[in-house]
């Protein structure tokens, strides 16, 4: 064999090995919304796949990742084609770049030095989110969209129609009325003190917080139920506009077609520029290569697009990507830095997180002195030292995390991390069970699990007991007047007082609100008790199918098993948290000191005569109510809502625009009910 074909061999080989990796991280990325690489890394395997393909034209195949756009969407949500692709951008990793992608827009156009030096662009802040596909008819939104697979996305309406920047209804503009038919693209995303307030709640769960925001607005936004994704906040910003409207179609700049969009209601973000000339663009990026860290959203780069639309057509577009437009990427923000000690950080369930305490480095715009190592088999994976020089990333721009160890520069005297074998807080035994990699302090009565579990209970989505901070159960923890939440109800004044910072005035408002909590809604006693894999959301589901705290002491898992969204692990838990002598025992003290552990009126299914009992409903299409309304309703006459169709459904309530799952109880001949004939089986 010739060294001319072995080496052509080789390039097969590699540009095959190439396509594999990228559609397995986009896979991981799209649909999974658990991506194992950054983002850099990522773009670093499709430009070398790009340069290999650029320089044999002869081996492109159709379905290489370079002529795709996502992956393939979920086949958990009902599809939808998009009218035009949703396409992605190419990538400039630097000035470099920018120019080279404007010298390609002047040959193509046959543009002058005069006319390429006055070309008009618009820079806009890339938002690391989500894509969407928003589509108004006569103003009402009436279908949103994921990007899938730039062809084929989800149906995420119910869910997009939950985040309070996206109008249901448009309202006419000054000097534009509401278009017959408008399609948007946008970004949906995770407002970083938002993002940051989940996470905390998640730890304190005991459960793996998300990586980074963009995640947790993809996870958040695909979730089968709507009022899971309201929970979470999320926000949205609009930036192009596909309008077939007619009167309005002729728009001849993307700069107004923003303004028309502001003033129809929809959110577009403010920090926009046009720019006239490429070096007016780079100086927006250097601009905002800092002071995007101020923002309370995540950004990684600067979107450009040219301002003229009509030069788009004569552009055109690859497979992949539009000609007229380019994304500015700004280079990952890491840093090296010494690892000087490891701490143990010590969780509300006893989880220990090994966190590494770092010599101060400048880092995305803050100090970063500490990074976490999330656990010991990470810790493992990275062969970190103690006296290592280690490079600092914050993932997703936010948590700082130890990305890798500089080998080259480990010292003499580097020490490797102990696991430790005791608590570092009581020094009670630490284990690991085989299903999670969390070790964990076994000592229900460790100080430190006392101190989270009492900050958890008094909490806004708990107990909600304002004036009851982190600083005064820490004191009154220390003071031995607190060791569970029960003895929060048996506090006196006199015992308050003798506590610093605290005034009459402040303790008779501290005590007016404890005693205001003893009624709290069942939902948030029963999130308060701090059951491992039980959210503020899945307390809501616990009390609206038990009602009450009281009926959920001796549940069994086949109960639960039968409760939707339920599964395995959340049932073992629940179980043997109520079985726990100590637990019951709690529940039996908060009881006797005034804390409602019944649900203070009647229950609806006590209310009503259950004419649905053992009757099981599926809910397809929009319906005039909120969904959650009429899942209300059946529960409350005894039937139960579940999120699939099968031969156990007994009804289909079919809405407007209904999914697969219309198609699906046609098939298997299952009673379908429009919202008029639901109306009349519920009685209303």
């Amino acid at each position: 064999m010739t060294e001319l074909a072995v080496e052509g061999s080789s390039i097969i080989a590699r540009m095959e090995e190439l396509r594999s990796e990228i559609n397995h991280h986009r896979f991981l990325y799209y649909v999974l919304d658990r991506p194992a690489i950054s983002d850099a890394e990522f773009d670093l395997l499709f430009r070398e796949l790009q340069k290999l393909e650029s320089e044999h034209p002869e081996l492109i195949i159709p379905d290489s990742p370079t002529q795709t756009v996502g992956a393939q969407p979920s086949t958990e949500f009902k599809q939808v084609r998009h009218r035009i692709p949703m396409l992605s951008l190419a990538n400039a990793m630097g000035n470099e770049d920018l120019d080279r992608w404007q010298e390609r827009i002047v040959r193509v156009l046959e543009l002058n030095p005069e006319q390429a030096k006055n070309l008009k662009y618009v820079c806009e802040l890339k938002i690391d989110g989500l894509s969407i596909a928003l589509t108004y008819k006569q103003g009402k939104l009436v279908e949103g969209a994921t990007r899938g697979n730039g062809d084929i996305g989800e149906d995420v309406t119910l869910n997009l129609k939950t985040i309070k920047e996206i109008p249901h209804v448009l309202t006419p503009a000054s000097g534009v009325s509401v278009p017959d038919l408008l399609e948007v693209r946008g970004e949906v995303y995770f407002p970083i003190s938002i993002f940051n307030a989940l996470n905390k709640a998640i730890e304190e769960d005991g459960d793996q917080p998300f990586a980074n925001p963009r995640n947790a607005a993809s996870g958040s936004l695909r979730q089968k139920d709507p009022r899971i994704t309201a929970k979470r906040k999320l926000s949205a910003w609009i930036y192009f506009a596909y309008i077939t409207d007619p009167d309005i179609a002729d728009l001849s700049t993307h700069s107004q077609s923003l303004e028309i969009l502001e003033g129809l209601g929809l959110p577009v973000n403010s920090n926009r520029k046009i720019a006239t000339g490429i070096d007016e663009v780079k100086a927006y990026c250097q601009e905002w290569s800092e002071k995007r860290h101020s923002l309370d959203y995540q950004t990684d780069g600067v979107v450009v697009k040219l301002d003229e639309r009509s030069l788009w057509k004569e552009l055109g577009t690859t497979s992949h990507s539009p000609r007229w437009a380019i994304a500015f990427k700004y280079p990952p923000d890491e840093a090296e830095t010494i690892l000087e000690s490891v701490e143990f950080d010590l969780g509300r369930t006893g989880a220990v997180t090994p966190v590494a305490c770092l010599k101060p480095v400048l880092l995305a715009g803050t100090t970063v002195k500490r990074a976490s190592l999330h656990n010991f088999d990470q810790v493992e994976r990275l062969g970190v030292h103690i006296g290592d020089t280690v490079v600092v990333r914050k993932a997703g721009e936010i948590i700082p995390e130890v990305l890798r160890v500089v080998i080259d520069k480990r010292p003499a005297d580097a020490r490797p991390v102990i696991q430790p074998s005791n608590c570092p807080v009581c020094q009670g035994e630490l284990s690991k069970t085989a299903e999670e990699v969390v070790l964990r302090c076994t000592n229900y009565q460790c100080p430190a699990q006392v101190e989270r579990r009492l900050a958890h209970f008094v909490s806004r989505d708990a107990m909600d007991i304002e004036g009851m901070g982190g600083v005064l159960i820490s004191h009154l923890a220390q003071a031995g007047l607190v060791k569970d939440p029960a003895d929060l109800y048996s506090l006196q004044a006199e015992e308050l007082l003798k506590l610093e910072r605290l005034g009459k005035k402040s303790v008779e408002k501290l005590l007016a609100n404890i005693e205001k909590s003893k009624n709290r809604p069942q939902a948030n006693l029963i999130y308060a008790l701090g059951v491992k894999h039980v959210g503020a959301r899945m307390a809501e589901i616990l009390a609206e199918e038990f009602h009450c705290l009281k009926n959920l002491i001796d549940v069994s898992i086949e109960q639960l098993d039968k409760v939707e969204g339920v599964g395995p692990s959340i049932a073992e838990a629940i179980v043997q948290f109520f079985q726990d002598t100590e637990n019951r025992q709690l529940i039996d003290r908060l009881a006797a000191l005034g804390v409602q552990i019944e649900a203070s009126n009647e229950s609806p299914r006590e209310k009503l005569e259950q004419t649905l009992a053992n009757k099981t409903f599926v809910i397809t299409g929009t319906l005039s109510m909120e969904r959650s309304d009429a899942e209300k309703l059946i529960k409350a006459r005894g039937g139960k809502v579940t999120s699939s169709v099968s031969k156990k459904t007994d009804y289909v309530v079919v809405g407007a625009n209904p999914g697969s799952k219309f198609q699906k109880a046609q098939e298997l001949g299952i009673t379908v009910l429009d919202e008029g004939q639901f109306k009349l089986l519920l009685g209303v």
